[in-house]
């Protein structure tokens, strides 16, 4: 992949694997610690202490109406916060982090350094169904969008309204 094919949504790489990618200000430890510490990661996806062990658990708990100020109003049916159990299956630091994610495939986030910026691999497998590639998509573009505002110093767009345009752009853009 070349940085001129680089895009802001996740495309399917598989019938049921969600890609995506972001570009982040470097350098690639400070891009690591953005996923790892648990202070740094929620600020933009979920908080959760995190023992960098491969086969270690750890829980990541979303707050995501914290994520940004304003931020917009809760779909209904979503909680306040969530909790999700997960297990790290996957670590070379600081290039790459893997773990499960509930009844998916699971999780893994590549980090390549790309001059002064780092590239960020994002692929989410085995996604269920078609409602759930939905939420997921729209759930890592917006989260990604977080943590590049929070990277480069910038105030964050409201979280709930970027989620429900971002479902509804994906509902678009992914095949039926």
């Amino acid at each position: 992949m070349t940085l001129a094919t680089l895009d802001d949504y996740g495309v399917l790489t598989e019938p049921a694997t969600l890609t995506i990618t972001r570009l982040l200000p470097g350098p690639l430890e400070r891009c690591w610690t953005y996923l790892t510490k648990a202070e740094l990661r929620r600020q933009w996806l979920a908080g959760g202490e995190m023992e960098l062990r491969k086969g270690a658990s750890f829980e990541l708990i979303w707050r995501n109406d914290e994520l940004s100020d304003p931020p917009g109003r809760r779909p209904e049916g979503f909680p306040e916060e969530h909790r999700l159990t997960c297990e790290i299956t996957e670590l070379e630091p600081p290039h790459l982090l893997g773990f499960t994610w509930g009844n998916t495939g699971g999780v893994s986030i590549r980090l390549e350094p790309r001059g002064d910026e780092v590239l960020l691999t994002l692929v989410h497998k085995r996604l269920p169904d078609r409602g759930t590639m939905l939420n997921v998509s729209a759930g890592w573009h917006m989260h990604l969008d977080l943590l590049v505002a929070r990277a480069r110093g910038d105030k964050p767009a409201p979280f709930w309204e970027g989620w429900a345009r971002l479902k509804a752009d994906y509902d678009r853009r992914l095949p039926a």
